[in-house]
C-alpha cells in the first residue's frame, strides 16, 4: 500500500515537471520563431515615446511662434490665450494619430476609433462643448478682454480677468483668489464690465440731520469736490437733495473719476466728508429712537380716584 501512495506521489510530480517543461519549450519556440517581431515592436515602441518627448517640445515651440507672431499684430491677449490653447490640443491630437500609425495601426482604423470617440466625448461632453462655443463668442463679441474688471450677475463672482481659455475664463478677486467659470456661463449670462470704459461716475449718498444747516453743508461738499485732484472737472460735478428719509436728509453727490481711481477716490472722500461735517458741526444722523413724555398727559392719564388721594394728601 505504501509503495503504491509513493508510486502515485512520484508519477504525479513527474506529470507536473513535464508539462511545465513542454510549456516553457513552447513559449521559447514561440519567442525564438517570433522573436525578430518582438524587437521590432520593441524599436517602434522606443521610437514613439521618442518621437513623443520630441514632438512635444516642437508643440511648445510653435506655441511661441504663433504667440509671438499675433503679439506682433496687436491681437488681444484673450485671443492669444485661446487660440494657444486650441492650436496646443490640435497639435497633440496630430501627434497621438501619428505616433498610433507608426506602431503599425492602419490609419483607417485610428480615424474610425476617433470618429466613434469623437461622437461619445461629444454625447458625454455636451457642457464642455457648450464651453467652447461660449469661448467663441467671448472672442467675438468681446464683452470683456484680459484686464477687465467684470461682475457676473447669476453668481455674483467678480474679479479681473486673467485668462481666456477654450474651455473656462479665470478671474483674480482683489483678495488674490482665483476663480474659475465656465465660458457657457459667461455667454449666456448677464454681466458687468466696470472697467469697459475709461472713465466712471462717482456715486454718493450722505446723511444729515433735519437740525442740519443744509446750505452749510452742501458747500462743504462742493468744496470737497474741487479740490479732489481725482475728479475730472471738466465733467459736470453736483450735490443735491436725493431724498427726504424719515430721521435724515439725504445728500447726493455726482462726480466723474478715471476707472483705476474710482474706489481710491470713493474711499477718500467718504473719509474727507466725515471730517468736515465734525470739524463744522454738521450732524450726521444714525438710526435711533427717541421718547418724548409729556406731564400734561400724564396727569390727565389719572383716573379720578387717584386724582382725589392725590389732593388729599
Amino acid at each position: 500500500m505504501n509503495m503504491t501512495l509513493g508510486e502515485t506521489g512520484i508519477t504525479s510530480a513527474e506529470e507536473v515537471a513535464g508539462e511545465v517543461t513542454s510549456e516553457v519549450n513552447r513559449i521559447t519556440q514561440y519567442c525564438q520563431a517570433h522573436l525578430p517581431d518582438i524587437i521590432n515592436f520593441g524599436i517602434k515602441v522606443v521610437l514613439a515615446l521618442v518621437f513623443f518627448f520630441i514632438g512635444r517640445i516642437v508643440i511648445r515651440w510653435l506655441q511661441k511662434l504663433v504667440e509671438h507672431s499675433l503679439q506682433r499684430g496687436n491681437a488681444d491677449r484673450g485671443v492669444i490665450q485661446f487660440i494657444s490653447s486650441l492650436l496646443k490640443f490640435s497639435l497633440y491630437a496630430l501627434l497621438v494619430f501619428i505616433i498610433a500609425t507608426n506602431l503599425g495601426i492602419e490609419s483607417s482604423s485610428v480615424a474610425a476609433l476617433i470618429a466613434s470617440a469623437g461622437v461619445a466625448i461629444g454625447l458625454a461632453l455636451q457642457g464642455s462643448l457648450a464651453n467652447f462655443a461660449g469661448g467663441v463668442l467671448i472672442l467675438l463679441m468681446k464683452p470683456f478682454v484680459v484686464g477687465d474688471y467684470i461682475i457676473e450677475d447669476t453668481q455674483k463672482n467678480e474679479g479681473t480677468v486673467k485668462e481666456i481659455q477654450i474651455f473656462y475664463t479665470k478671474l483674480s478677486t482683489v483678495d488674490n483668489k482665483i476663480i474659475v467659470i465656465p465660458n457657457g456661463t459667461l455667454a449666456n449670462s448677464s454681466l458687468t464690465n466696470v472697467t469697459a470704459r475709461p472713465e466712471r461716475q462717482l456715486d454718493l449718498r450722505v446723511n444729515i440731520s433735519y437740525q442740519a444747516d443744509l446750505k452749510k453743508a452742501k458747500s462743504l461738499l462742493e468744496e470737497l469736490l474741487a479740490k479732489d485732484t481725482s475728479v475730472i472737472h471738466d465733467e459736470d460735478s453736483t450735490v443735491f437733495v436725493d431724498s427726504l428719509g424719515d430721521s435724515a436728509v439725504t445728500l447726493g453727490l455726482h462726480a466723474w473719476v478715471k476707472t483705476a481711481d474710482y474706489w481710491n477716490t470713493r474711499c477718500r472722500l467718504l473719509e474727507k466728508i466725515k471730517l468736515a461735517f465734525d470739524k463744522e458741526k454738521v450732524e450726521m444722523p444714525y438710526h435711533q429712537l427717541a421718547v418724548h413724555m409729556y406731564q400734561n398727559i400724564k396727569e390727565e392719564s389719572k383716573s379720578p380716584q387717584q386724582a382725589d388721594g392725590a389732593s388729599n394728601l
